[in-house]
C-alpha cells in the first residue's frame, strides 16, 4: 500500500511495491501494518537504483515512515535499548557522515555504517536516563543531576532524537556516560543502505552478515570504489533483485544542474560541447557559474573537486598561502580530511572508539585548535550527529613535487588527516554542499586521455559525480587561478551549529586526558 499523501511515478510505485513484497516475506506487512516474528531464513538483497533526481531519497523516506507507522523500531548509532527479541527493527545507514547528514536533514534518522558496526557502552547510572528518554523506563533520580537538567534533556530529545545530545543538554560530557565501544555481536533486522555505490565488497559482506533483510539505494552513474575495477556491489545482483528509477523527480522544474548531469548520458556528447552547454546555462541562470578562478572563501567548507592528486596538492598549498598559514601549525578553521586511523593491532579498542565517533576514512573535519595534551587536536566532524571531538592526531600537509608530506602535528599514533581545501571527485561521493566548485582543467585532461570506466568515458563519470554534489549552485572553474580571501578563517559558524556541544575526548595509552 503506497502512502496516500505522496504521488509516486509508475517506476517509484513499482519499486515501493517490490520493497513491500520483500518486507512481507520477512514478516513486516506494510499493507495492514502488521508485524510478525522474523524467520530463520535470510531474504534476498534488493537494490533500488536511479540517477540524481530520480526519487531514491523520497522513496527511502516514505518506506521509513511506513515501517515506523507499522511499529518497527528505528535503531540509531548513539543508543540501543534492551529490546525484546520479538521487536522488529530498522537501521538506515550511509557510508559517510556527510551522506548520513543529508538524509537527517530530510527527516530520515540515518547514521553511518561504522556507528552500527560498533555500539556504545553506557555507564549504568546514565543508561537509566537513556532508557527513560526512549520510553523504556520511568523518570530516574540520578545523583548529581537536578530536575532542571533532566527537563533540559527531555526537551532536547523531543526535538532531536539523540541520546548523547540530550545528555549533553543536561550538562554531561561524552566521557561521563560513554565508557567505550564494542563490536556488534548480535545481528539486526532490516537495513536500508543509501549511497551504496560507495560500498566495497568487504563492507557489503559485513552488512549481509548483520542484516537478514537488506535494501540498497544507489546511483549506477557514479564512480565505483577505487579497488572495485569499475564495478559496484549491486551490479552482480540478479535482475530480479534490482529495480530501476528512470524518471527525474527532484526539482524537476527548471533545475539547470540536473539538466547538465543528465545531458552526460548522450553517447555523442563531447567535452567541448558539454562546456558550451555549461556556458550557455550560466548566461541564463545564476545557479550555474562559468568561473574564471577558484573562490578561496568557499574552500574552507566546500572543497574544490579535482581529478588529479597533483592538482589537489597545488590548490591546497595555494589556499594556505593566501591565508598566510604558517609552515609549522594549522590555523583554526582549516579543513581536513580523515585519512584513516594509524594504530597497531593491540589498540583495536581505541580504533573502534575513534571510528565510532566519526573519524572514519574520508570524513570531513575542521580544525578547532590544539588539545590539552601534546599531539591532540580539537576537531569538528562535518555531518556527525555529535561533531565535537578531541583526538590524538597526525596531520599531513602534502607539498608540490615533494614525496614526503610535512607534518605540523603528530601524535605517536591516532587519527591521520590530510588537508581538505581540495579533494578528489572519488572522495567527494556521498557528500553534498550548497555550492560546489569543479576544477574543469582536470576533467579536460581526462577527456584528452580517452580513458573509460565501465564502458563510459571517464570524464563523463567524473563530471556527473562532481556536479551532482551541488545542491543549489555549481561553479565550473575554467582557469588555474585563485581569488584573494574577503574574510579570515573562522570557526564561529561551527560553534553556533553545535549547540549544545558534546565534547568527546579520545585518549590513547599513556596519553590520558
Amino acid at each position: 500500500m503506497i502512502p496516500n499523501t505522496i504521488t509516486f511515478s509508475t517506476d517509484q510505485a513499482e519499486a515501493y511495491d517490490h520493497v513491500a513484497q520483500l518486507l512481507r516475506g520477512a514478516g513486516v506487512d506494510l499493507d495492514d501494518g502488521m508485524l510478525y516474528p522474523a524467520g530463520e531464513l535470510k531474504t534476498p538483497v534488493l537494490a533500488v537504483m536511479g540517477k540524481a533526481g530520480s526519487g531514491k531519497t523520497l522513496l527511502l523516506a516514505q518506506l521509513y515512515k511506513a515501517l515506523k507507522d507499522a511499529g518497527v523500531e528505528v535503531i540509531s548509532g548513539d543508543y540501543e535499548s534492551r529490546r525484546k527479541r520479538q521487536k522488529r527493527t530498522l537501521a538506515i545507514l550511509a557510508p559517510t557522515n556527510k551522506a548520513a547528514s543529508v538524509l537527517r536533514m530530510r527527516g530520515v534518522p540515518a547514521t553511518t555504517i561504522h556507528r552500527i558496526l560498533y555500539t556504545p557502552v553506557y555507564d549504568p547510572e546514565y543508561e537509566r536516563i537513556a532508557e527513560w528518554l526512549s520510553g523504556e523506563a520511568e523518570r530516574p533520580d540520578v545523583e548529581g543531576l537536578t530536575d532542571d537538567a533532566l527537563d533540559r534533556a527531555h526537551d532536547f530529545y523531543q526535538v532531536a532524537k539523540s541520546i548523547p545530545g540530550a545528555l549533553a543538554a543536561a550538562g554531561l560530557r561524552g566521557s561521563d556516560f560513554i565508557t567505550g565501544w564494542k563490536r556488534r555481536e548480535d545481528p539486526l533486522d532490516i537495513g536500508f543502505i543509501d549511497e551504496s555505490s560507495m560500498l566495497d565488497d568487504r563492507q557489503f559482506e559485513d552488512l549481509k552478515e548483520i542484516f537478514p533483510t537488506l535494501v540498497l539505494f544507489g546511483d549506477p552513474a557514479q564512480l565505483a570504489p577505487v579497488n572495485q575495477s569499475g564495478a559496484m556491489v549491486f551490479d552482480r545482483l540478479p535482475d530480479g533483485q534490482k529495480k530501476h528509477l528512470s524518471r527525474v523527480h527532484r526539482q524537476t522544474q527548471d533545475n539547470p544542474i540536473l539538466d547538465l548531469a543528465h545531458a552526460l548520458a548522450d553517447p555523442n556528447l563531447q567535452f567541448h560541447d558539454f562546456e558550451q552547454m555549461i556556458e550557455d546555462k550560466a548566461r541564463q541562470d545564476d545557479r550555474v557559474v562559468w568561473g574564471q578562478r577558484v573562490e578561496v572563501d568557499l574552500m574552507a567548507r566546500s572543497p574544490v573537486l579535482v581529478w588529479r592528486n597533483a592538482t589537489r596538492i597545488r590548490l591546497i598549498n595555494a589556499f594556505r598561502n593566501v591565508y598566510n598559514a604558517p609552515d609549522d601549525a594549522l590555523l583554526e578553521g582549516e579543513p581536513l580530511i580523515c585519512d584513516g586511523i594509524e594504530l597497531p593491532l593491540k589498540h583495536r579498542k581505541k580504533r573502534i572508539d575513534l571510528e565510532a565517533r566519526g573519524l572514519i576514512k574520508g570524513a570531513q573535519v575542521v580544525y578547532l585548535g590544539p588539545g590539552r595534551k601534546p599531539g591532540f587536536s580539537r576537531l569538528h566532524v562535518m555531518g556527525a550527529e555529535d561533531p565535537q571531538v578531541s583526538a590524538a592526531s597526525i596531520v599531513k600537509i602534502e607539498r608540490p613535487e615533494e614525496e614526503e608530506p610535512f607534518i605540523p602535528y603528530a601524535a605517536r599514533m591516532g587519527a591521520a588527516f590530510l588537508h581538505g581545501a581540495a579533494v578528489t571527485i572519488h572522495k567527494a561521493q556521498g557528500s553534498q554542499w550548497d555550492t560546489v566548485q569543479v576544477f574543469a582543467p582536470d576533467l579536460y585532461t581526462a577527456a584528452r586521455m580517452n580513458r573509460n570506466e565501465a564502458g563510459q568515458p571517464l570524464w563523463k563519470r567524473l563530471a556527473y559525480v562532481a556536479i551532482t554534489r551541488a545542491q543549489d549552485r555549481l561553479i565550473w572553474v575554467v582557469r588555474n587561478r585563485l581569488s584573494k580571501p574577503t574574510f579570515p578563517l573562522t570557526t564561529l559558524d561551527l560553534k553556533q551549529a553545535a549547540a549544545p556541544e558534546l565534547s568527546l575526548t579520545s585518549a590513547l595509552p599513556d596519553q590520558a586526558t
